[in-house]
């Protein structure tokens, strides 16, 4: 299944497929295979949202933390940065970033320390 992007808010072409995610809005490919290569800094309000979910996951806690504003680069060392300073694995899916394990308390320390605004999300 493949959506796309309505015509009357003057976008045109594929926006996400279900197959490789979202697409660069510029050179419509995946965004892992960017070919224009222009930094794709998600829009948002500029604050990380960090929560602890378990819901969908077996019963296994997750922190995430999403609307960080930086490149998928950046974002992707970020993720491998705060998982080895968790102790813990995790991934990075569709921009955020999950860690196994509760360690809100400690992943909004280290994104103040690294100058990010960070807050607690959810109950």
């Amino acid at each position: 299944m493949v959506k796309k992007a309505s015509s009357f808010a003057g976008l045109g072409g594929l926006v996400y497929s279900t197959d490789s995610g979202r697409h660069c809005p510029d050179c419509n490919k995946p965004f892992a295979d960017c070919i224009c290569k222009q930094a794709h800094v998600p829009a948002g309000d500029g604050t990380a949202r960090v929560r602890r979910e378990t819901k969908g996951r077996g019963g296994k806690t997750v922190t995430t933390v999403s609307g960080v504003p930086v490149t998928a680069d950046e974002l992707k060392e970020l993720a491998s940065t705060l998982k080895r300073r968790c102790g813990t694995g995790g991934a990075l899916k569709d921009g955020v970033i999950e860690i196994q394990g509760d360690h809100v308390d400690l992943l909004i320390d280290e994104l103040t320390k690294r100058g990010f605004k960070a807050k607690k999300s959810g109950g």
